[in-house]
C-alpha cells in the first residue's frame, strides 16, 4: 500500500510535482481569456473602444527564460533537482529527478514548446533504466496564464493534475505548486520551492599560481 500511495505521488507532479499516472496528451485547451482578467457581465452601454489585453496565447519562451539553469528542492526526506537549458528553436528542456537516501525514485524530461496559440508543457517519466512510466506517450498541460510572478498550466483531460503552477519568488527561488483533483477522493495541493544552485567556482590548481 505504501509503495502504491507513493507511486502515486510521485506521477502528480512536475519537477517532484508534476509526476503523474499515464495519460495521453490532452487535446487543445479552451484559449484563455487574458492574464490576470476576470469573467465580467455584459455592460448596458455599447463597449468602448480600447486596446486588446495580453493574452496567454501571446506569451512566448523568453518570458520563461529565468527557468535556465539548475534548481534544488526539499521534498520531505527526498531531494528534488531540475536542469533547465535555455530557450532554442521553440523549445525549452528540462531534465528531473527524485532522489530519497541513496536512491532514485524517478527521472523526468519535460519540454516548453511555443507554438502559435500558446505554449505547452509536455513531460514524461522514467525508471534509472529509461523504462517510461507512461505507455501512452507524454502528458501535455496547456499555458493558461503568466505574468512575472506566476506561471499556469492546465490541464485540459483530467486532474492528475488539474493545474501545474510556478510561483516565482525572487530571481533564485521559485515554488512549483500541483494542484491534484482525482476522480474519486478529496483533491491534494503538492507544493516545492526550489533555489538556484550557481556553479561552484573552480579551484585553482597547483602550481598555477603567477611566478616571480
Amino acid at each position: 500500500m505504501e509503495n502504491a500511495a507513493m507511486k502515486l505521488i510521485l506521477r502528480t507532479a512536475c519537477a517532484a510535482l508534476w509526476l503523474l499516472a499515464a495519460q495521453p496528451p490532452a487535446t487543445r485547451a479552451q484559449k484563455p481569456t487574458g492574464v490576470g482578467t476576470q469573467s465580467t457581465t455584459a455592460a448596458t452601454a455599447a463597449p468602448q473602444p480600447t486596446p486588446a489585453p495580453a493574452t496567454a496565447t501571446k506569451a512566448t519562451l523568453a518570458d520563461l527564460a529565468w527557468l535556465e539553469g539548475r534548481w534544488r528542492g526539499d521534498w520531505g526526506p527526498r531531494v528534488a533537482e531540475q536542469a533547465w537549458f535555455a530557450p532554442k528553436a521553440g523549445v525549452m528542456t528540462g531534465l528531473f529527478r527524485l532522489v530519497e537516501g541513496d536512491k532514485t525514485l524517478v527521472l523526468e524530461l519535460f519540454t516548453l514548446v511555443e507554438k502559435p496559440d500558446g505554449i505547452d508543457f509536455f513531460f514524461r517519466h522514467f525508471t534509472p533504466e529509461l523504462v517510461p512510466w507512461e505507455k501512452s506517450g507524454a502528458t501535455v498541460l496547456n499555458l493558461a496564464s503568466l505574468d512575472a510572478k506566476k506561471v499556469d498550466f492546465e490541464n485540459a483531460v483530467n486532474g492528475l493534475p488539474k493545474h501545474a503552477i510556478m510561483i516565482r519568488v525572487d530571481a533564485d527561488t521559485y515554488t512549483a505548486r500541483s494542484e491534484i483533483i482525482p476522480e474519486t477522493g478529496d483533491p491534494q495541493v503538492i507544493e516545492i520551492t526550489y533555489h538556484r544552485q550557481k556553479p561552484t567556482p573552480e579551484k585553482p590548481s597547483a602550481g598555477s599560481g603567477a611566478r616571480r
